[in-house]
């Protein structure tokens, strides 16, 4: 019998077993070197045979052309809150942001200590439980670039697909919560970002991918270590990188690839959610909080007839062996976290316990 629970945890999520496995074997010896891999010299062969393989496995997945950078930084998602405007807003400029959630409020903030920044559509009218459709969104004259968060994993709404900037204008993505859950057309991007740990690996690693006319588009003056030419130039060796986590994410490209790549990954992630939305829309107990078009495939957020029976399921979930499903405190309710690792199977059991806490409820929901 397994000793696994199920992890429907925000982040860090849920990692493929036979990338957990692989990593049991190589932290005690990697490829034979006689060192486990978090022992691994940054500057050493073997390290340097696991960044090159990582990089070409993450490009082959999206055909990422040659005129884009692949970059292994630190600092998450939340430090290219700063880097992308240090970089890319111009003194005087102004940066066009597409306001869908908390994560894209944070990326204003920082924004907006750096330029002027205008947000050219937001959700907050119906506290984020839509995407803004096209004829909602309005840019400024001529931004510099145009920020938008493919996925909202405290709402549960996701993009379907990238709203289309002013001609000429890049195109920024934080993607941190469903980079390489579908197809990704770079070539549509000037520069994408992802925090690691929902879908590419462990925490601790950001990727970064940037056309190279932006890697050049940042004052010369900026801190060292805040220039993306630096870390391009470097090939993400410029300090000392989190070497774990860049063999992580190696194991886990590859794993996507053995799994029918990006398109595999994408019907995979599409029949999970449908497992959870299906039982949603025909219940009059739980109820979904994302409007139906906009529905997240990652983040399935839910409520229940009261905070109080709310608090029961969670706890009671979690003695069935389903963790992390607690919502995010500033919208409360649950949150099912259904990552690309995430098996079909944990899905449909998630809908039985549902099922069973509907039956046994249903009195203290009326009354």
């Amino acid at each position: 019998m397994s000793d696994r629970i199920f992890n429907l945890g925000a982040g860090p999520g849920v990692l493929p077993e036979p990338v957990l496995r692989q990593a049991q074997q190589d932290l005690w010896n990697v490829a034979g070197s006689g060192m486990g891999v978090m022992e691994l010299s940054h500057r050493g062969k073997v390290f340097d045979r696991i960044i090159v393989e990582a990089e070409a496995a993450c490009r082959e997945l999206a055909g990422i052309p040659d005129n884009y950078r692949v970059l292994f930084l630190q600092g998450g998602a939340s430090l290219q809150f700063s880097m992308v405007p240090m970089n890319l807003l111009p003194k005087g400029g102004t940066a066009d942001y597409l306001v869908t959630g908390v994560w894209s409020e944070k990326a204003v903030k920082e924004a907006k200590r750096l330029g002027t920044v205008h947000e050219a559509a937001s959700s907050a009218d119906r506290n984020h439980s839509y995407i803004p459709p096209a004829s909602a969104i309005r840019y400024s004259a001529s931004p510099a670039y145009v920020h938008f968060t493919t996925n909202n994993t405290i709402y549960g709404t996701q993009w379907r697909t990238e709203p289309a900037p002013p001609a000429g204008v890049p195109l920024i993505a934080d993607t941190s919560s469903d980079m390489y859950s579908r197809p990704i057309d770079v070539t549509r991007y000037g520069l994408i970002y992802a925090g690691a740990q929902k879908n590419l690996g462990p925490s601790g690693v950001v990727l970064v991918i940037v056309r190279d006319d932006l890697v050049e588009a940042g004052a010369t003056d900026l801190p060292t270590m805040l220039q993306y030419r630096t870390h391009a130039k470097d090939r993400s060796l410029y300090n000392t990188p989190p070497t774990f986590g860049i063999y992580m994410m190696g194991l886990v490209f590859r794993w996507i690839r053995s799994e029918g790549g990006l398109a595999g990954m994408a019907e995979r992630n599409a029949e999970k959610a449908t497992v959870l939305y299906d039982y949603l829309d025909q219940s009059d107990f739980f109820r979904g909080s994302a409007e139906p078009e906009s529905r997240s495939l990652m983040n399935v957020c839910f409520r229940a007839p009261t905070e109080e029976l709310e608090a029961k399921f969670i706890a009671e979930a979690s003695k069935r062996g389903f963790e992390g499903l607690k919502g995010h405190r500033s919208t409360g309710g649950m949150r099912a976290s259904i990552y690309n690792a995430f098996p079909r199977a944990g899905c449909e059991a998630l809908v039985q316990f549902m099922q069973e806490f509907e039956r046994a409820n249903r009195a203290a929901a009326v009354s």
